[in-house]
């Protein structure tokens, strides 16, 4: 028996175990390599797919954020014209919401979303969220327990007028605009701005143009009237413009005209320059306060036709005290009953005239021998001038407009209808009373006493009081702006800071009484300049370059399309108002004025007053 054959198995069988296990192994290493692999190279996949799709998402987000910036920097640019157009809106609030609202983009968009009937409401109720900030802002910012009371005090005075205010939203969201409130004291349409112009345009010029047509002769006078009519609505439409220019350039620069009321002499400043502005604010305040100087005696004048116990200047010592009171009036907004009332008086006085005149008849032997001197007919030439120059508070009245943008044609058309009241009545007195008007300035004088003539001096004299305060508003705001109390909410301390204002208008109208010589001599000196020739010079410099007329916020009117036929009217009104306005009219009126004064002299006691009983009977 071979026993080492016998041994010898169990070890080869042991050898070829080892070796299967060993080959087992490596099959193992192997197959874990491949898995790792298959493994490294889907997490490669996911991730590229993951890096891609985090790229498409971050792409899309910079393309949306894009897209959201460019929507948003839009709709700031039609944020103010749109808040223009909402029906309403203070320019208070226009200008608190136009610096609210762009510091969150997203009530920006959904203010542009909203209904036209909702824009109101919204914008309003933003005010009064800026309104809380800014007193949350200011309590926090005062340290102390008096500062703190303080706070207190202003809080409950501040959220005094956000209640008003929302008591004022909640009536004009239950359409109640027919409140006392806004129909007699709040006025901003268009129909307000129409209003005044018409009401303050012919005051007591209405009672001079006779006077003016008796040294023209009637065909001159209607045509005058006429031609300085539509001249005046030209240049009215031009200072519109270069206000409209002015305040878009502010706008983009983010000005804020809260508590401000704009004036001509600041657009001339802002478009042009100091120079400019000396010379807008030397003119117009000048013409302003002759203006006002002009009304006064004007109310002296009319007074004495119905009681002739005290002479015109005691009269003028009187309504100058009358007149102070206009102080009380804040600005433009609140002369929306007087506006009304004073061309409903107007109204009535030039229909008086006409059909009183011709009730009344030719007097005997009347005769039109006018015009019969150079002077004569100058002069009631730029009377004539005067009466259609009363826009030069065109920039403070369409600064009170919701709309100033809709400003347009409201002087053309206010002076239509003026023409239906002066045209008639100065033809009629004068075909009734010829050159008996030369030595009676005031057409009052002549009519025979009645009534009706009362009536319609009483209301002459209410009018005078209402333009009066048009003339003098103007003044008041320059004043306020000079001694830093524009921005004052209080009535009363404004008041008090205008009073001064008055003091000089009631110097000058004792001086110089001589009511309509002096009404030619303001217009051929003041007016020629202040509302013709400065506002066309400016215009066509405010223009002069191809990218100035390119970015115009107002391209010519559509009844002259080219700039070229602009400059060329813009021309000719220069030309003529200062050859014929300025030159012979400064000449002729200036030449009647010095007559008056050898005549009457200065601080005349009752000028063109009829002789009394003892003097005639002496």
């Amino acid at each position: 028996m071979d026993l080492s054959a016998t041994q010898l198995q169990p070890v080869r069988n042991q050898g070829d175990s080892t070796s299967s296990k060993k080959e087992k192994k490596i099959s193992d290493t192997s197959d874990s390599f491949t898995s790792f692999n298959d493994a490294a190279t889907l997490l490669a996949e996911n991730i590229r797919t993951v890096g891609l799709e985090i790229s498409k998402r971050i792409a899309s987000e910079v393309l949306i954020q894009q897209k959201s910036k460019m929507t948003i920097q839009e709709s700031a640019l039609k944020l103010y014209p749109t808040l223009c157009e909402v029906e309403g809106l203070t320019e208070d609030e226009r200008y608190r919401a136009l610096s609210k609202i762009p510091d969150h983009p997203t009530q920006m968009l959904i203010f542009f979303s909203s209904p036209s009937a909702m824009r109101l409401e919204w914008a309003a109720c933003c005010c009064l969220r800026c309104d809380v900030e800014l007193i949350y802002k200011r309590s926090e910012a005062m340290p102390g327990e008096k500062q703190a009371e303080g706070a207190i005090v202003e809080s409950f005075n501040e959220s005094t007028e956000n209640e008003e205010k929302e008591v004022e939203l909640e009536e004009k969201g239950d359409h109640s605009i027919f409140s006392v409130k806004s129909l007699l004291w709040h006025g901003g349409s268009v129909y307000d701005a129409w209003f005044s112009f018409a009401s303050n345009q012919v005051a007591q010029v209405l009672l001079t143009l006779p006077y003016s047509f008796s040294q023209m002769g009637m065909l001159s006078g209607i045509i005058l009237q006429i031609f300085y009519g539509v001249l005046g609505s030209w240049t009215a439409y031009l200072i519109s413009v270069l206000y409209i220019e002015y305040r878009s350039r502010k706008e983009k620069e983010n000005f804020s005209f809260k508590n401000h009321v704009i004036q001509w002499f600041e657009v001339l400043d802002d478009l042009l320059g100091p120079y400019w502005k000396a010379i807008g604010l030397a003119f117009n305040c000048t013409f302003l306060l002759f203006g006002s100087v002009i009304q006064l005696f004007a109310c002296a004048s009319n007074i004495y036709y119905i009681n002739d116990k005290l002479d015109k200047r005691t009269w003028t010592y009187i309504f100058g005290a009358c007149c102070a009171t206009t102080v009380f009036i804040p600005s433009f907004h609140n002369y929306r009953i007087w506006s009304f009332l004073g061309l409903a008086m107007t109204t009535y006085t030039a229909w008086y005239l006409t059909i009183a005149s011709l009730v009344h008849g030719q007097t005997e032997g009347v005769t039109h021998q006018g015009p019969t001197k150079l002077v004569l007919y100058f002069t009631g030439a730029t009377n004539i001038l005067y009466t259609f120059g009363g826009h030069a508070v065109t920039v403070e009245i369409m600064h009170a407009m919701w709309k100033p943008q809709k400003f347009k044609s409201i002087y053309l058309l206010a002076t239509l209808y003026v023409f239906t009241l002066t045209i008639p009545s100065a033809t009629s007195v004068y075909w009734a009373f010829g050159d008996q008007l030369l030595d009676h300035s005031n057409a009052f004088s002549l009519l025979p006493h009645s009534a009706w003539r009362d009536a319609a001096v009483i209301l002459m004299l209410i009018h005078q009081f209402i333009t009066f305060g048009f003339a003098c508003t103007p003044l008041y705001f320059v004043w306020e702006k000079v001694v830093g109390m524009h921005d004052t909410k209080s009535i009363c301390l404004r008041a008090v800071c205008r009073l001064p204002v008055v003091i000089p208008i009631w110097f000058l109208a004792i001086i110089f009484p001589f009511f309509g010589p002096i009404n030619s001599a303001v217009g051929s000196l003041l007016v020629s300049f202040t509302v013709y020739i400065i506002p066309a010079l400016a215009h066509m410099f405010t223009y002069k370059s191809a990218s100035a007329r390119k970015n115009a916020a107002e391209k010519p009117p559509f009844f002259l399309p080219s700039w070229t036929a602009v400059y060329a009217l813009n021309t000719f009104t220069i030309i003529w108002v200062l050859v014929i306005g300025f030159g012979l009219g400064g000449w002729a009126s200036m030449a009647n004025f010095i007559k008056q004064v050898d005549t009457f002299g200065l601080f005349a006691k009752c000028y063109q007053c009829p002789p009394s009983p003892s003097s005639v009977h002496y």
